[in-house]
């Protein structure tokens, strides 16, 4: 269970530790932060592989989740995360292979997980192609696997579905989308700039479009107003020649009466 209250003056928690990273394990985690941050800075606060401790007589009692969030709390810089002071996170992710293995067994960590109380415990392995993702929930004091009988798993606090996606390079990425089949996905700030860059070169071409449709209304206008001046123009010239021969007759039937 979760322990609560001050931790005592003598007792040190460390914020760092020199563990080994691949960057291939260092950048997905970054992305997974990237689009938790964008989604959700607003109403939580999101961390990356900080250190989080739950019990404040016992440093050794921490993880550190690749990505978690927690929500209520300010999304703001912090070193480590200390529960008695900040919460109990209610979303972590766990990304495993064996180039960034830790020294802690899953199990151990699952044990840890439970201690500490997390809600919603996403376990994320892109070199496990047939089963990448696995997902726990806790129930009561107990952290219960689901049962996934689909490649994504909805995630219960977040709003939409964690979902392995197959990256042009053919591996596996996590991400969280608002529809079962990935064509929402939350996204990162460098995708989400270069949506609304998009979206701005669009509506700017929809703009020179239209400026360009309405200048050509005017000149269409312009056109049909010449024509239509022209068109009366001649009309009038036939009718006042036509005028002027009927006075000319009449004056020749005169004269010759």
């Amino acid at each position: 269970m979760t322990m609560l209250g001050s931790e005592p003056s003598s007792v040190h928690f460390p914020d760092s530790a020199e563990v080994p990273e691949s960057t291939w394990h260092f950048e997905l985690r970054s992305l997974i932060y990237d689009f938790l941050t964008l989604a959700f800075g607003n109403v939580a606060a999101i961390g990356c592989d900080q250190f989080v401790y739950w019990d404040p007589s016992n440093p050794r009692a921490c993880l550190s989740p690749d990505a978690f969030l927690c929500f209520g709390a300010k999304d703001e810089h912090f070193r480590s995360w200390k529960v008695w002071e900040r919460g109990v996170p209610h979303v972590a992710v766990e990304i495993v292979s064996d180039s960034d293995a830790s020294e802690l067994s899953w199990d151990e960590k699952l044990d840890r997980y439970r201690c500490l109380g997390v809600s919603e415990l996403v376990w994320f392995d892109a070199e496990s192609p047939a089963h990448p993702l696995r997902i726990w929930d806790l129930v009561g004091d107990h952290l219960l696997e689901r049962r996934l009988l689909e490649p994504c798993a909805q995630s219960r606090l977040l709003g939409g579905y964690w979902l392995p996606i197959e990256e042009p390079n053919g591996g596996l990425t996590l991400r969280l989308s608002r529809d079962e089949a990935g064509l929402s996905l939350f996204p990162t700030l460098a995708e989400y700039n270069a949506e609304r860059l998009c979206e701005e070169a669009e509506a700017r071409r929809m703009e020179a479009e239209a400026r360009r449709t309405e200048a050509e209304a005017r000149r269409t206008e312009a056109e049909a107003r010449r024509i239509a001046e022209e068109s009366l123009r001649r009309e009038t010239d036939a009718r006042r020649a036509a005028e002027q021969r009927i006075v000319e007759l009449e004056a020749e039937l005169k004269r010759r009466s």
